[in-house]
């Protein structure tokens, strides 16, 4: 296994972060166990999870899976030690998740202390903000005009900005959290948090995740380098873009109990011809050297340049172990050329 410095936080994090996202709904305690053992084994030691999951999101499974987390820790308190674990806090969106209140330095506070609870934990490693109380252009909302900044108020907001980063220093400064990052954000994001930080005389962000992958490279390069110059990590979610880059949606077809068979809170957005067009392009190219789509796919993020760790996720021990055994591979040149022709002809296919 190779590590990675997580930003400015001196930790070193594997290549490789764990995601959870569908333990609750496709996967059971007992999947949830293997996962982790088998993760662990294999030298991964960075474990991302949100207040809000599994996925598709839905009150009768809010907070599942940090549940099933912290039933592993309960029984394994030895390994907490080994492990970084990475959590964070829903933003506005859901009635049923603190009335669909923005994020504010209240509630971190009140999502922290349960996250804690959940978790079985005296401290979260990283404690993330899922998303900005602002529109952003993410899940989907990336198309030209889809957001419109002028309409932000611009000074409304860094007030909100600095009242989050109080409750967060709040949380630094008592243990609860040793380091905090973005997801979800953008490089106005980020610097504005910088800035903030740095006025209130607090730790600044250590990471951002966002949506990363061959059907959406839209971080790169303006944000990556800004992530890199600032010594930020970025840590590449969806690596295979909802599933869809390991092939098995591929001409209109969803298997049974894969994760497009569930309602999506978002719809299927990234489901449109030129995404399937690129990635049966992609997955030609995975069968001419050899490897699986999802191995291509999750190879070519791990070689991106300003990438620290890249997140996975499985419902098998099989989807796992194939997915694990991307990081070891190398693409070659010719390979990587002609990903990157198919890159030139779908640079936004959805």
């Amino acid at each position: 296994m190779r590590y990675s410095p997580l930003g400015a936080s001196g930790l070193s994090v594997s290549r490789i972060c764990l995601g959870t996202m569908t333990w609750g709904i496709q996967n059971t305690q007992a999947d949830a166990d293997l996962q982790l053992n088998h993760a662990i084994a294999t030298g991964i030691n960075f474990f991302d999870t949100a207040e809000m999951y599994p996925v598709p999101p839905s009150e009768p499974t809010y907070t599942k899976t940090e549940q099933i987390i912290g039933n592993w820790l309960s029984r394994h308190p030895d390994k907490r030690k080994d492990m970084i674990i990475a959590t964070k806090i829903a933003g506005p969106g859901f009635p049923y998740v603190r009335n669909n209140a923005p994020i504010t330095g209240e509630n971190v506070g009140l999502a922290l202390a349960g996250s804690l609870e959940r978790l079985n934990t005296d401290y979260i490693d990283l404690y993330q903000l899922h998303w900005p109380n602002r529109m952003t252009p993410h899940f989907g909302k990336h198309a030209l005009n889809a957001t419109r900044p002028t309409k932000l108020d611009v000074e409304a907001e860094r007030e909100n900005m600095r009242d989050i980063l109080l409750g967060l220093k709040q949380a630094l400064d008592e243990g609860k959290i040793r380091h905090w990052g973005l997801s979800d954000d953008t490089t106005w994001g980020i610097h504005t948090y910088l800035n903030l930080a740095q006025e209130i005389g607090m730790p600044a962000p250590v990471s951002i995740q966002n949506e990363f992958n061959l059907l959406h490279t839209k971080d790169w390069p303006f944000l990556i380098e800004s992530c890199v110059c600032e010594d930020i990590a970025y840590l590449p979610w969806s690596p295979l873009s909802g599933g869809m880059l390991s092939g098995k949606y591929r001409n209109g077809v969803i298997p049974k109990g894969s994760r497009w068979s569930y309602e999506q809170r978002h719809g299927l957005f990234r489901n449109t011809q030129d995404s399937q067009r690129a990635t049966q392009a992609y997955c030609d190219i995975a069968q001419k050297y050899d490897m699986t789509p999802a191995q291509l796919a999750l190879a070519w993020c791990d070689q991106v340049d300003g990438v620290t760790s890249t997140i996975i996720g499985a419902t098998s021990m099989l989807q796992l172990e194939e997915n694990i055994a991307a990081f070891a591979k190398t693409l070659s040149k010719e390979c990587l050329d002609e990903v990157a022709n198919v890159l030139r002809q779908y640079p936004a296919p959805f």
